[in-house]
């Protein structure tokens, strides 16, 4: 049975598997077709375009770009566009030139609390996209903290003593560069959203699919989305949203898509 799992994350972004041992463990469970989505980076794509090859697996180019939209913080998912695209290129540099400013921020924020990381440390943990999770780990390592929960819910979390919120880069500016790049955008993990009112206005943004199949949830939950995708005339998507070992609950292949779903979306 072919499955495609358009959702995953290397240690390019914070995931715990490079791009060869994520490519080796999907061949392994059997899946047919992936997506690598690092954070707000497509280096991956160095490497792994080959190993697929050489491995017999579909691999389609993805992305997950972070993205603002009215004050709420909106992931979206860029899937079929060109891996040397000027625009998905510029806006990874974006995002990584932001990404370093907000770490700086936070990381003097922990030292006001006696809770010091140099920031060659960080640097050194080889990621491409680094963030609050590998600052997470260094706290762990540091002993600062018991956990990556631990970490967020009480020093970097969204609202807590040491969250610095970062400049936003706008989700219309976000659609574009995908757009620009030959590629398709997606509203990523809706599940997780609140805010009806807003997903409705976001919704009117020239989305080219949601994805309506997520992680865990159970398919009486993935309804609503798949039901809205078909009102609007969207393509549809589904994956795991794996990262390894940080969060071992979610499995690769956990949540799919099948083979038609994957020739709709890619097409390169």
């Amino acid at each position: 049975m072919f499955r495609a799992d358009l959702h995953c994350h290397t240690t390019f972004s914070d995931g715990t598997m490079n791009p060869e041992q994520l490519l080796r463990h999907a061949k392994e469970i059997g899946l047919s077709g992936i997506s690598i989505t690092d954070h707000d980076t497509i280096e991956a794509y160095t490497l792994a375009s080959a190993i697929a090859k050489d491995l017999g697996l579909l691999l389609g180019s993805g992305v997950e770009f972070s993205s603002i939209f009215q004050g709420l913080s909106i992931h979206v998912l860029g899937y079929d566009f060109d891996l040397k695209s000027p625009a998905i290129l510029e806006l990874c540099q974006r995002h990584k030139t932001r990404r370093n400013e907000r770490n700086k921020a936070i990381l003097e924020k922990l030292s006001r609390l006696s809770m010091p990381i140099d920031e060659d440390e960080l640097l050194s943990m080889g990621a491409q996209t680094i963030g609050r999770p590998h600052i997470a780990l260094l706290m762990i390592k540091k002993g600062y903290v018991c956990s990556i929960k631990d970490a967020f819910n009480t020093y970097i979390g969204d609202g807590k003593l040491c969250f610095v919120p970062g400049v936003g880069i706008s989700t219309e500016e976000t659609l574009a560069a995908i757009h620009k790049g030959g590629g398709k955008a997606f509203l990523a993990h809706p599940h997780l959203l609140g805010h009806a009112n807003k997903i409705k206005q976001l919704l009117k943004l020239p989305f080219d699919g949601i994805e309506c199949h997520y992680g865990r949830f159970p398919p009486e939950q993935e309804k609503r989305w798949i039901k809205l995708a078909e009102e609007k005339g969207l393509l549809i998507s589904g994956g795991s949203d794996f990262h390894g070992s940080v969060k071992e609950f979610i499995q690769l292949g956990c949540s799919w898509v099948d083979e038609e779903t994957f020739h709709k979306i890619f097409q390169r």
